[in-house]
This record gives structure tokens, sequence and C-alpha cells, in this order.
């Protein structure tokens, strides 16, 4: 008699099957790095998370001789990221060549949402910040990150319209590349020339592999390895080689690149940078770090600068015809965009861990900032739900594909796992 249970194999693709349409589908990444943040939070302010918030900042014992990273939390924040900087960088790279940012009437608007978010919000951290001695994370509201606020658009369904989201990337990778020059130029350590000068040899040396033609493989990446070192030795934040190496890559090879560490990067790398740099302990008195000078300045850069800056110099390009509104995207969904824009936690974090060296000030800090990702995620998906339905496909010419919601996605596995189950059983 043949057996009821279907055979184990088949049960494991179709368990595996569905898991694999989840983290493919946009809204993993922010996903997962949300559940990591709640898990890290949750762990370090536990009965005993002492031992979690010491594990982070272990001493890694490596020769200080060499400048290596110290901790583990350096060691992902230095080395890891690096590669989160590689993909960004060739995302970069692709967008300026033949992307949304490939010609001057596709670049101005994004480029010019970014400045004015980038803008807004480190005026409002030195204002409220003036005459203390914490101005000078005034880069910390700056940023947009990437992850999240695809995947809060992402979950926002036919809400929030495709060409709307191209818009959001493109202006989150600009913020990006905006972020990784002030990290270069305002928050490096002191500067070692002679390092730099190595390292600029090594940056010439990749560019004359493309221009002697040869085959991208191994000597090119002990170059980059070698630049990361020489960069990290002379005192500028070394992960930013990711960016420098992603543009000396030839164009036919970034596809391959990325399809190489995009899952990599997307979910252990940074679900790791976010498990690392949320082992804070909670204070008792939260509102009043949330109260002082740090917590108002990043809370008020991101949930109010970031959405206020974006739009009003996009409007003013517009009005002066710089630069033109995309024909099917209206203002209030722009004004909605900004909101999600002011979502920066990675390098928002990231920049924390540069602009300030005590580890009070930077708890401070990021509380400060997940509470910002928090207050921009309720604002801007509660104004795109206010928004009328008819409105928002009235300027959608192309019929959009609507998504998933996640208790759709996730269905199927745990039926599939109690099927299983059965089976064992």
């Amino acid at each position: 008699m043949p057996s009821v249970a279907p055979p184990l194999r088949q049960i494991h693709y179709r368990i595996m099957n569905p898991l694999r349409e989840f983290l493919n589908d946009s809204r993993a990444t922010g996903i997962i790095l949300i559940g990591c943040t709640i898990c890290s939070l949750f762990i370090s302010n536990s009965f005993n998370g002492l031992w979690y918030r010491n594990f982070w900042n272990a001493d890694l014992q490596f020769n200080t001789t060499l400048h290596l990273p110290s901790s583990p939390t350096h060691l992902i924040n230095d080395f890891l990221m690096s590669f989160f900087f590689l993909l960004a960088g060739m995302e970069i790279k692709r967008e300026l060549l033949n992307g949304e940012l490939s010609s001057f009437k596709k670049a101005i608007l994004p480029f010019g949402a970014a400045f004015g978010g980038m803008l807004v919000p480190a005026l409002i951290f030195v204002l409220v910040n003036a005459n203390t001695p914490y101005v000078h994370g005034w880069g910390i509201p700056t940023a947009t990150d990437i992850a999240f606020s695809i995947g809060v658009a992402s979950l926002l369904g036919k809400r929030f319209p495709v060409s709307l989201k191209i818009l959001l990337l493109a202006l989150a990778i600009i913020d990006d590349l905006g972020a990784i020059i002030v990290i270069a130029l305002f928050y490096g350590g002191h500067i070692e020339w002679l390092y730099l000068g190595i390292s600029a040899l090594i940056y010439f040396g990749m560019f004359a592999c493309n221009y002697f033609k040869l085959k991208f493989g191994t000597v090119q990446i002990i170059l980059g390895f070698c630049l990361w070192f020489t960069i990290l030795q002379s005192g500028i934040e070394a992960s930013i080689t990711g960016v420098l190496f992603a543009f000396a890559v030839p164009v036919n090879t970034l596809a391959v690149i990325e399809k190489a560490i995009h899952k990599q990067v997307n979910f252990i790398i940074l679900p790791l940078f976010a498990l690392a740099n949320t082992a804070i302990l909670i204070p008792s008195n939260i509102l009043f770090s949330l109260n002082t000078n740090i917590g108002l300045g990043i809370i008020l850069g991101l949930v109010i600068g970031k959405p206020l800056g974006i739009f009003l110099i996009s409007r003013l390009m517009v009005a002066l015809r710089i630069a033109s509104l995309p024909g099917n995207v209206q203002w209030k969904q722009f004004l909605g965009m900004g909101m999600l824009a002011g979502i920066g936690f990675t390098m928002s974090i990231f920049t924390t861990m540069l602009a300030f060296p005590d580890v009070g000030s930077r708890d401070i800090a990021k509380i400060s900032i997940l509470t910002a990702v928090i207050g921009s995620v309720v604002v801007g998906y509660f104004y795109f739900r206010s928004i009328e339905v008819k409105s928002a496909k009235s300027f959608v010419k192309t019929p959009l594909v609507t998504e998933p919601s996640i208790e759709q996605i996730f269905e199927p596995v745990l039926q599939r796992l109690s099927l299983y189950a059965s089976a064992r059983g």
C-alpha cells in the first residue's frame, strides 16, 4: 500500500520554495532588520542581558600595531559593512550609467531632493545642539536607509506606485552617496598621509587592470583587500572602500558581483549590523534621553526635517523649471515619500559610531534613531492610508501588480510545515 505521506524531499521543496519567495521579496530585508532590532533590544534589556552587550564589544586581541578592528562590532562596521557599501556603490554606478540618474533631466530631481533631505535635518540638528559638545553629530539625521524605506514602501502595496518607489530608490542611493562623502570628509580620524598615498597607488592599479583589459578575478580582489587595509590605516573610514571598489569594477562584472553578494549582504551582514549596533540598554528614564539635545536633534531632523527638506527643495526646482515631477506622480504622494525617507537606520547608526566617542551619547543617539524610525514608519504609513484609493489610481497609467500581504507570504510555509509535521508523526 503506497504511503499517504509525500516523499521527504518533496515536502522539503514545498516548504523551502515559499521561504525563497519571501527572501526574494522586496520587503524581506526591511522586515528582517526590524526583527533583528527587536530581538537585540529584547535580549539587551532582559534580566541577564549584560553578556550580550559585552559580547559585541569584547576585545578581539588583535595586534594593535596593525590598527585592526578591535571588537565584533568594529569588525562588522569597519570590514563587513564594506560589502554593503560595495552593493550600494554598484547600485549608484548602474543608475548613473543607464538608470534613473543617467541623464541630467532624470537625475536632477532626486539629486535636489536628496540635497534638501540632507541639508534641512543637518540644520535642525545644529540649531538644537548649538553651543553643546554634540553639534558634531549633525551628520546622523541626514541619511535614508535604502532597505528599510523601500521595504515599508512595498508594504504599502498599491498605495505606493512603482514610479514613486523608483524615485525613492534613486533618492536613497544619492542620499547614501552623500552620507559616504560626509563620513569620509568629516568623520574620519587623524589622516596618515603615507597610507593615503599608498591607497591612491593601489586604486590606480585597479583602474590599470581595466585599462589593460585584465579579466576581473583574483588580482582585483587582492587589490581590494589591500585598499581596505591601507584606507583603514590612513584614518579614513575603511568601509567606504566598498564604494571605491564598485566604481573601479568593470561594467560587465557588476551583475555578477551583485548576484554573488547581495543575499549575503541583505540577509547576513545587515542583520548582524542591526544586532551589534542595537545591543544597548534602554534607560528607565527613556523620555529624558529623548528630550536631550541629541535626541531632539535626531528625531526632529529625521521625522520633520527630511520630508520638509525633500519637499521644499523639489517644489522650488519644479517651480523654477529646473526639474519636472514625473507625470504619474502627485505632490501629495511625493510628500509621503519624503516621510519614508526619514527612516535613517543603517547609515544613521553608522555615523553615530563615528560622531560620538562615549557610549552614553551613542546609546542616546541610537534610541533616538529607533524612535525616529518608528515615527517615520507610522506617520508615512497612515498618511498613505489616508490618501483616497481613487486619487492614487488616477495618476497611475499602467496597471499595478498587487503585492501579496505578509500573511499570504507566510501562509504556505505554515501549511507545509504542518504537513511535514504530520508526515513525520
